[in-house]
């Protein structure tokens, strides 16, 4: 068992030879300074266990050591024992909002000191295991998160592979059925590219070593090459995708892939959840000279009151819509990236049904 290490600071050495006598018994590793500097210098150098500390002493007391100790966060949760020859009430009152752990009176008492510093030890000895766990849990997430990243930028060579077979494969004669599936393969390829990148992209940002590419970018004509993009998409699922987008050209400073990202998956998601016969629109505005306004408009099932405030985070996939795939990612990703750019996200019901996701950023 690792013996204990207690702090003395009492300006009268012969106070420190009463306690080393008194707690002898317990094996403790006693130290002693003589004032309260030399008390905190001390502490910068070594933390012991716990701190006897006198309360009366020149220059700079008990009270205004122990005050300092407990606003300093690397110390903090070392217990401190008050030793006093004050006892009335206020003054014990006193000690305590010092932060005071505990306090123990003069002239010390053999029996009730080893108590209390027993009593002392015994939550310092529970603050260190729970911070050893807590390290420890530190450290296994970490290692979880570090695999988790290499399995996933490991994926990119294999997945490159295909997606680069199957364009080969279309290239030579095929049946209508065999060329449908090689179309299928590539589609399904790239989509899990995109998650992967989704993926890498939000670990660093986790991490803040994501650092944004900004440059001036015509937001406008994004939303119109974004919206040309998905036009086929909207056409086979029978949704009119319409989009009022500003006809004066005016630019922002973004990141220019990750907003065009941000753009992809709103759209996507609007689509993936849009009935037939319906209209998903993109509008993009400017409500002041420095301020954007993004918002995707669709006529789906919307996103109930209690799904709102849980919609964005990590895996959260929400109501599941037979048939639709989900992997609760895509809003995860915008959140993070428009949080990025210093701006916000949200979304609300649209009347008589549907949603509006919105991005505002300044």
């Amino acid at each position: 068992m690792k013996t204990a290490s207690i702090l003395v600071v009492d300006d009268e050495s012969i106070n420190f030879d009463v306690i080393e006598i008194l707690l002898f018994k317990d094996g403790h590793q006693l130290s002693y300074v003589s004032n309260g500097h030399a008390a905190l210098a001390e502490l910068e150098k070594k933390q012991p266990d716990v701190i006897l500390l006198d309360v009366m002493m020149p220059d700079l007391d008990g009270m205004e050591v122990c005050r300092r100790i407990k606003a300093n966060p690397e110390l903090q949760h070392i217990p401190v024992i008050m030793v006093t020859a004050l006892n009335s009430k206020e003054d014990l009152e006193r000690c305590l909002e010092a932060g005071a752990d505990d306090f123990v009176g003069k002239p010390v008492n053999g029996s009730e000191l080893r108590a209390r510093v027993r009593s002392m030890l015994r939550i310092k000895q529970q603050y260190d295991a729970l911070e050893h766990m807590l390290q420890l849990r530190e450290a296994s997430l970490q290692l979880r998160e570090d695999m988790s990243n290499m399995i996933v930028h490991d994926l990119r060579n294999p997945l490159t592979n295909i997606v680069l077979s199957s364009q080969i494969l279309k290239l030579h004669s095929l049946t209508d059925k065999q060329q449908q599936k090689v179309e299928q393969i590539e589609y399904a390829g790239r989509r899990l590219q995109s998650l992967i990148d989704s993926l890498l992209i939000m670990a660093k940002l986790e991490s803040g070593k994501m650092l944004l590419n900004r440059t001036e970018v015509d937001l406008g004509e994004m939303g119109r090459e974004v919206s040309a993009d998905f036009q086929e998409i909207a056409a086979q699922q029978q949704i009119e995708l319409v989009s009022q987008l500003p006809e004066t050209p005016k630019t922002f400073c973004v990141d220019d892939v990750l907003m065009r990202r941000v753009l992809d998956n709103l759209l996507s998601n609007a689509l993936k959840f849009s009935p037939a016969n319906t209209q998903v629109s993109l509008e993009i505005s400017y409500p002041s000279e420095t301020g954007v306004q993004i918002q995707v408009k669709d006529m789906g099932r919307g996103v109930s009151e209690e799904l709102r405030h849980r919609i964005f985070e990590k895996y959260e996939v929400g109501e599941t819509c037979q048939g639709v795939p989900q992997v609760g990612l895509g809003l995860t990703f915008c959140k993070m990236v428009i949080a990025a750019h210093g701006g916000v996200i949200s979304v609300e019901g649209r009347q008589p049904r549907g949603a509006i996701f919105t991005i505002e950023m300044e």
